[in-house]
């Protein structure tokens, strides 16, 4: 099995490095992450300026871009070979909710998912890599049953992953949940700069809203390893026989006026 690995948090960051040595010894594995933090980035590709790509002294591959610009040129040219699965992580926080429109970590992961290929976004539930060796086993095992099942196989698909901050005889099961909710976002913070300027700063992320049984807040809750699919597609398909005949309407133009 062939595993291309990548981050938002950067090619440095302790979670994609204890990834990497919990996956070496089951497939081959490549490491392609960006070379600065890029954490909410979500899908966003580079377009107007050139992306390098340069090698670390542990042979990790970081690229001066998004994580998805990495997995974009891994598999549109920069590997000589397409993997089987493509993993991102482990995460400094939580992709749970509303976090997931946003984040680097799923966009990465997503961006392999468009490539046709298998994909896993792994995070830890809070920051500052609390227990990560655990997270890291954990992933581990859920790399190696999900190739034991033989669900890595040509067919793609796309996992959100949050694993609680827990030792790893306290991690509970894996829960397949929905992604719960969040309120709006806490105020825009103010500040000025030194020259005078009004800085804004994007305020914390609200509150959860809605963590009931079944989702992905309330699994890590009680200690599980919340598993959500993804999909792509942002059709609202239950609405559209409501749109219909607003449709209808603007495709006849507008209303003449007597």
């Amino acid at each position: 099995m062939k595993i291309l690995i990548s981050n938002d948090d950067g090619y440095q960051a302790p979670g994609i490095v204890a990834l990497y040595d919990a996956l070496k010894d089951i497939a081959d594995v490549e490491v392609i992450a960006p070379e600065q933090n890029n954490s909410a980035k979500s899908n966003a590709l580079t377009l107007h300026s050139p992306l390098y790509v340069a090698r670390a002294s542990n042979g990790f591959r970081y690229v001066n871009g998004t994580p998805a610009d990495c997995v974009h040129i891994a598999m549109s040219g920069l590997l000589d070979y397409r993997p089987d699965l493509v993993v991102s992580g482990i995460n400094n926080g939580a992709n749970m909710g509303d976090d997931t429109i946003y984040s680097g970590t799923v966009g990465a992961a997503m961006e392999g998912f468009l490539f046709g290929v298998p994909a896993i976004a792994f995070s830890q539930v809070e920051k500052d890599w609390v227990e990560l060796a655990s997270a890291a086993r954990k992933a581990r095992e859920f790399v190696q049953s999900m190739q034991q099942q033989r669900m890595v196989t040509t067919t793609p698909w796309l996992l959100n992953v949050n694993i609680p901050n827990l030792p790893y005889e306290a991690i509970g099961s894996v829960k397949l949940c929905r992604l719960g909710k969040r309120h709006a976002a806490e105020k825009v913070i103010l500040q000025q700069s030194p020259r005078g300027q009004t800085m804004y700063w994007i305020g914390a992320a609200g509150p959860v809203k809605d963590d009931a049984d079944g989702t992905d807040f309330h699994a890590t809750a009680q200690g599980h390893i919340a598993v959500t699919p993804l999909k792509v597609d942002l059709t609202d398909h239950d609405s559209l026989s409501y749109w219909a005949q607003t449709a209808s309407r603007l495709s006849a133009g507008p209303a003449s006026v007597a």
